[in-house]
């Protein structure tokens, strides 16, 4: 799919925060200058061309009170990655599931971005989480200061 300028344009508003408002995509169409039917129709395009996997949010998740985050590293056996890596991803306390290669020292080779209210409530998930997939070699590794956080912005 070639980009027009007004392709641009809307994936660049997108990219940005939601507006305050009762119907914020009413309010980015008009600021684009294009109908909301047209911004619909254009975010539809994206998503089926494969241009744009998602629309999602952040959460300022220090501001709504989750100010507890942990990457937890989990030792999975190579031929049970696909199922752990899908039960991980059930669990409404992990934003991000991923597989990384491992190393001598760090046989960790999935990772889950754990959130909640406190150390306490991060260490209740990776238990449950544990209990649920039958894995007990993992390492909870808190955050301690966040020095940046945003979205990637190509336009």
């Amino acid at each position: 799919m070639q980009l027009t300028n007004l392709d641009k344009k809307i994936i660049s508003r997108l990219q940005g925060d939601l507006p305050l408002s009762p119907e914020p995509f009413n309010t980015m169409a008009a600021e684009i200058g294009i109908s909301v039917e047209e911004l619909l129709q254009k975010v539809e395009a994206y998503k089926t061309s494969g241009v744009m996997r998602r629309l999602g949010t952040i959460l300022r998740h220090h501001k709504a009170g989750f100010n507890a985050n942990a990457m937890c590293g989990w030792n999975v056996p190579m031929e049970r990655v696909e199922e752990v890596g899908d039960i991980m991803s059930s669990f409404k306390e992990a934003s991000h599931v991923y597989q990384r290669p491992t190393y001598p020292d760090w046989p960790y080779n999935l990772f889950t971005m754990l959130h909640g209210k406190s150390p306490e409530d991060l260490e209740q998930v990776a238990k449950a989480i544990s209990d649920r997939i039958g894995i007990t070699d993992y390492k909870l590794l808190y955050s301690t200061r966040e020095f940046k956080k945003t979205s990637m912005k190509y336009f």
